[in-house]
């Protein structure tokens, strides 16, 4: 038959936005419903209204402002609504404060266009207005619907699809904060398909078959987002690509809440709140009516009065059934007497050789009324006890709650049963899984009120469900996450990710030489390995993160909520360095490697399945480099890591190569000007680079472990300076020399090679002193406190450096033994009269003094911050003012120009 031919403006080019109209042409809906539907790209948002008033189209989409269409006397109707939630929003620049709309005050923002009076614009500006950012406190401008306007500070707000426009803002990096006028209770209606009052007055059949089709039509499209995506592509347009047409489609769903809510549906009140924020803006009378607007799909029809009749028929023959039934009701009383005692003792024997566990309990009290023999086996305990217990009494406390909760539903006859899953407790201490389906009895009147609880042992059940679920989603052999519960939580971690706005990593980790332990040693030794190197790598992560073995040698890592690269790195590297250590196998020792391969999400891949090839890419990358090592993805961060590398490796031979030199800075006495200490720092002359920071250096070193023979290194060059300037200038000067944690809390004979070393050169050690971070103090170990008692035996004094600037306590500097306390430059620098930060200063001078200890103030460059300090009472003093950090040589030439008694200056403090 020939098929009406009508037109369907859309209000947008091509997209997943009008998915819905695409499936009903495609899987031939409208063709069925009798229609041959032409789909126009829209150039506006206001071209669907004009078409379908000038009758040039039947159907359109439009948004909300639809009602004002309407009331300014245009004849559009409301077919049906697609979006239930509006999908216009405002987007600005993230600041990293906390977002506020208010900062659009004064600036230019991109809402709505400036020549249609009808438009999107009218939500966004009510919202501004309630946010207290009215239309006058901000310049609007023509919308360009170009999001680098927004990214290169064009302008600072643009009205946005929250479909459509953060994707972009994704792939470019662009942080960015969303504003809805649904936070502040604005909640417009989006996508509405509309007609006109002609079409359904010339046309009823058809727009009904017409918006019949295009439901059916969203339905589809909303269950099968990839082949609308691929339709989309293939038919309609390739604007977008697929990546950015499933992003559409996800961000669709809670907006058109296709589960929930029946496509189409539109709620009479929600177009009246509709109304209300449209009046308080003053784009429409207060209170007006909008009748005819909405479309009534249900008008009644000439069927009507044969349904009443139908109906008044039925009621006849009802009352003539009932009648029937009291005529035999007085006979059939008897015979249901006899029933009822029949009935009676056979329920009664029902009850007791049930193989359900059956009670009788007092809804009000909870006390067992009656219970049978299964009842009291599952429970494991006798009808005497349960009796003496309540109901509930052995049930565990986490599933209480619940049952206790469906009980007030069902004592005050909002439900008339439920069902639970329970844990019971037996006297023993063992838990029982129950099955629970309780049902209210009616009271006999006057009688309490009862209810009657039935309960299946269903414990070994869970176990096996247990089983099943844990064998199906981890590894039997390393007990770690499988490949299937790997991706179940990635892809979890992947979402928080995204609405957390935090990074996560996938390391992809191999084990090298695996082969050969396998081949030589045999499987089972290599089953061991496997199990000691997943212990190894889980304890290099946190308990957030996720370890999990995809299959043979393979692990791999989630690292979830990364505040910076560096963590990854930290992780990675100390993955490599647990796993380069022997694995000890049947008598037999086995040494394997790892290469890392690592990926980050959201900046690598936004999807599982390119995170992966990307971290197995890397991972491969790492193993052509050399194996023992990792390797990003990004290209721009390995780069970095490679530089790091390398620097790593250069450091291994820095000792070797002599490229280590020290200096030393003076530490004078600030009551005579006397130099009486010089603090040892290391320098890194690097053969390409030159000189190489130290802040730079030492973190490589202790992440890589050299940095116990650079401190070893260290230790000797300031012992021999130390000798040397003790001998020649002053047999009390002192070489103070920085100690990293690692290498203070190492294992071992710690300083017994040093003090062998200073009796070999019969130096006191009180030539030295060591200096150390607050954080140390800390640890709750009694490595620390043996190591502190060791420096003091041998006459090694200690400092705690950078005082003030970490976890600072006054009792660790009465549990320690302590010499020195080193103001922080950060208190130095600021130093004036009357300033909080004097004041702190002398609150440390006057402390440590009570405690018989030393002050040194770091970063005295001024002679008016010497003075303060001297003033203070502070008794040593280290910065510019007195010297920079300079070459041993240069720095035993100033100490021989000046060398004199301690009591007279040796550097005059100018």
């Amino acid at each position: 038959m020939a098929l009406d031919t009508v037109t369907l403006q859309l209000r947008h080019a091509h997209q997943f936005q009008f998915a819905g109209y695409y499936a009903a042409q495609e899987l031939g809906y409208y063709q069925d419903a009798g229609l041959a539907v032409r789909i126009v790209e829209g150039a506006n948002g206001n071209e669907p209204e004009r078409e379908v008033i000038a009758g040039k189209a039947e159907y359109g989409t439009g948004s909300s402002s639809l009602l004002l269409t309407r009331m300014a006397g245009k004849p559009v109707v409301v077919l049906g609504v697609i979006f239930q939630h509006s999908p216009y929003a405002l987007a600005m620049r993230q600041t990293g404060g906390d977002p506020d709309i208010r900062r659009l005050i004064g600036r230019r923002a991109m809402i709505g266009s400036l020549t249609d009076d009808l438009g999107n614009a009218d939500e966004l500006l009510a919202y501004l207005s309630k946010e207290g950012v009215p239309a006058s406190s901000f310049q609007r401008v023509e919308h360009s619907f170009k999001p680098e306007d927004l990214i290169n500070d064009k302008v600072a707000a643009m009205a946005v699809y929250t479909t459509n426009e953060p994707d972009t803002f994704d792939r470019l990096g662009f942080p960015y904060d969303i504003y809805s006028p649904r936070a502040v209770g604005i909640d417009f209606y989006g996508d509405n398909l509309f007609t006109s009052e002609q079409e359904i007055a010339n046309h009823p059949a058809r727009v009904r078959a017409f918006r019949a089709a295009s439901m059916r039509g969203w339905q589809w499209a909303m269950s099968h987002q990839e082949e609308m995506a691929d339709l989309i592509l293939s038919k309609y347009s390739r604007r977008a690509d697929r990546q950015h047409l499933l992003y559409e489609a996800r961000q669709m769903v809670p907006l058109v809440q296709p589960v929930l809510v029946e496509v189409g549906y539109m709620n009479p009140e929600r177009w009246r709140h509709i109304a209300d924020v449209y009046a308080s803006q003053g784009l429409m009378p207060k209170n007006a009516r909008f009748d005819g607007f909405l479309y009534q799909r249900d008008r009644g029809g000439p069927g009507l009065p044969w349904l009443n009749r139908a109906l008044v028929g039925a009621a006849l023959l009802l009352v003539l059934g009932l009648a029937i039934h009291f005529s035999r009701l007085a006979r059939e009383r008897k015979r249901a007497l006899d029933t009822i005692r029949t009935g009676e003792q056979r329920f009664r024997t029902m009850f007791e050789a049930s193989p359900l566990g059956i009670a009788l309990i007092d809804s009000v009290t909870y006390e067992y009324r009656d219970i049978n023999a299964r009842y009291q086996e599952i429970l494991g305990r006798s009808q005497h006890e349960l009796r003496a217990l309540r109901w509930l009494a052995v049930g565990h406390p986490d599933d209480i709650v619940q049952v206790k909760a469906q009980m007030a539903l069902l004592t005050t006859r909002r439900i008339s049963s439920f069902k639970s899953v329970s844990r019971l407790f037996r006297p023993d201490g063992s838990l029982a899984w129950v099955e629970v389906s309780v049902n209210a009895i009616e009271a006999v009147a006057g009688g309490p009120a009862l209810h009657l609880c039935m309960i299946e042992d269903v414990t070994d059940k869970k176990h096996s469900e247990q089983l099943i679920w844990r064998q199906a989603n981890f590894d039997t052999l390393t007990q770690l996450p499988n490949r299937r519960m790997f991706l179940d939580r990635l892809a979890h971690d992947m979402l928080k990710s995204q609405r957390d706005r935090t990074r996560l990593a996938v390391l992809f980790i191999d084990l090298d030489h695996f082969k050969e332990v396998n081949d030589t040693l045999g499987h089972q030794q290599g089953d061991v390995l496997l199990v000691e190197a997943a212990r190894r790598i889980g304890a290099c992560v946190r308990k957030s993160d996720t370890v999990a073995r995809l299959g043979g040698d393979e692990f791999t890592v989630i690292l979830t909520a990364l505040e910076t690269p560096d963590h990854v790195e930290r992780i990675a590297q100390a993955i490599l360095q647990r796993l380069l250590q022997p694995f000890s196998l049947d008598h037999e020792q086995a040494f394997v490697s790892a290469s890392i391969g690592i990926t980050l999400y959201p900046d690598d891949a936004l999807d599982i399945d390119d995170l992966l090839k990307h971290a197995d890419q890397a991972m491969y990358a790492a193993k052509g480099a050399g194996r023992n090592r990792y390797s990003y993805f990004t290209p721009t961060l390995q780069v970095a890591a490679l530089n790091r590398m390398r620097l790593t490796n250069d450091l291994r031979g820095a000792l070797k190569a002599r490229q280590f030199e020290l200096y030393f800075q003076p530490i004078v006495h600030l009551a005579s000007g006397a130099i009486h200490k010089a603090e040892a720092l290391i320098r890194w002359n690097h053969p390409q680079r030159g000189v190489v920071s130290p802040l730079e250096f030492i973190p490589l070193a202790e992440a890589s472990g050299l940095i116990i023979d650079i401190g070893d290194w260290v230790f000797h060059e300031s012992v021999r300076w130390a000798r040397l300037w003790r001998q020649e200038c002053h047999p009390d000067f002192q070489v103070s020399l920085n100690q990293s944690p690692l290498e203070f809390q190492r294992e071992g004979g710690a300083y017994q090679g040093w003090l062998r070393h200073l009796e070999a050169l019969a130096l006191p050690g009180q030539a030295l002193v060591v200096e150390i971070t607050e954080g140390l103090l800390l640890d709750a170990s009694s490595a620390v406190s043996t190591r502190l008692l060791q420096l003091r035996d041998a006459g090694i004094q200690v400092a705690l450096d950078d005082f003030g600037t970490g976890y600072s306590s006054l009792s660790y500097l009465k549990k320690f033994d302590i010499d020195y306390l080193k103001i922080d430059r950060s208190f130095t620098c600021n130093l004036a009269p009357e300033s909080s930060d004097m004041a702190l200063s002398e609150a440390i001078i006057v402390m440590a003094h009570k405690l018989d200890l030393h002050v040194i103030a770091e970063g005295v460059e001024t002679p008016e911050q010497r003075d303060l300090l001297a003033a203070a009472g502070c008794d040593y003093g280290q910065g510019y003012l007195f010297a920079k950090p300079m070459p041993a040589a240069a720095f035993d030439a100033l100490l021989r120009d000046n060398a004199m008694p301690f009591a007279e200056p040796i550097v005059k403090v100018n």
